[in-house]
């Protein structure tokens, strides 16, 4: 995997950053490009057309886009200087992008434009006690708030309960997409776990877009590439998503099975931080499971022991420090 350099590489403090939105750029505007075909896009294909590339050529996403085959090529070459929100829209609409991958590929295109790293204070990745209480009211309801690395930074007691094999791990703040790659326990936990370990990398790619250079990001990529093929395999695939809602197919070692749909919902508390929320649907199997986790965790003094430290922040990065 081609290694994210700058402010994080020591080797790299001297070189133009802006190298690493635009191999951000090429890589992402080729992967999207060869997963359309012509035939996809309305273009006329020729029985007896030899193709080199699987889906579009750069001067068909050019003509569809309604710019020129040489700018198109530039443009995928990270040459991102000055360009339009028209020209945006354009090869958005050639290569099928959804929301995600076009908020994706804004936020890519803005940092090409970076001259350098901006210097500012770390983000300081704080649950306030109004949001603690929100989560502790919700009794019946496993709730969260996540950062967008995936770390656990708040949970109620129930959440802490669904989740206590996540908690297991003694690293903190738990992270999920650490447990789902990392732990030899998450196929059994997340019963659709191809699917959660897609959705895990796609958002930590769509993370590292709005920002390359958050240290604690990168340090995890760097952990989950080093010790995982899976990890590997589906980050060079270059896919965002945005996970908002959906249901979750879990299976609990205390009480089974649970299908839970979920919902998020962002905070404006910092960077990337939001709210999730799990709920069984009413006479269920999953809400009876739901409630029988509840009387365990009620009784087990284990699961308060596994709660993060409610004013948890990240130590300052030195290299993050103002002047």
């Amino acid at each position: 995997m081609r290694r994210i350099a700058g402010r994080n590489d020591p080797q790299g403090g001297n070189r133009d950053i802006r190298e690493d939105f635009r191999a951000e750029i090429r890589e992402f505007l080729g992967t999207r490009r060869a997963r359309v075909t012509p035939e996809q896009a309305g273009l006329p294909v020729y029985g007896g057309e030899r193709r080199r590339v699987t889906g579009l050529r750069r001067e068909e996403v050019a003509l569809l886009a309604g710019i020129s085959s040489e700018y198109y090529t530039r443009l995928e070459r990270g040459n991102a200087t000055g360009v339009s929100e028209s020209v945006i829209e354009g090869i958005a609409q050639a290569l099928q992008l959804d929301e995600a991958e076009r908020i994706h590929l804004n936020d890519l295109l803005r940092g090409a434009g970076t001259t350098r790293p901006p210097r500012r204070r770390p983000a300081q990745q704080r649950v306030r006690p109004a949001v603690q209480r929100v989560l502790d009211s919700m009794a019946g309801t496993p709730a969260f708030v996540l950062s967008g690395r995936g770390d656990i930074l708040a949970a109620n007691h129930l959440g802490r309960a669904l989740f206590s094999p996540v908690y297991a791990d003694p690293v903190r703040p738990p992270n999920n997409a650490r447990f789902v790659f990392l732990s030899p326990h998450a196929t059994e936990f997340f019963r659709d776990w191809n699917q959660v370990a897609n959705d895990a990398v796609a958002m930590l790619r769509a993370e590292a877009g709005r920002d390359l250079y958050d240290r604690r990001l990168t340090d995890l990529i760097g952990e989950l590439s080093t010790r995982s093929e899976e990890f590997r395999r589906r980050w060079a695939a270059h896919n965002v998503r945005m996970h908002t809602t959906g249901v979750k197919l879990l299976h609990h070692p205390v009480v089974g099975d649970l299908d839970l749909p979920f919902e998020t919902f962002p905070l404006g508390d910092g960077p990337s931080q939001f709210l999730l929320t799990y709920t069984a649907e009413p006479a269920s199997p999953s809400q009876d499971a739901l409630n029988l986790l509840a009387s365990w965790a009620a009784t087990n003094d284990d699961i308060e022991r596994s709660a993060p430290d409610d004013d948890y922040s990240e130590p300052a990065d030195p290299a993050e420090r103002p002047d």
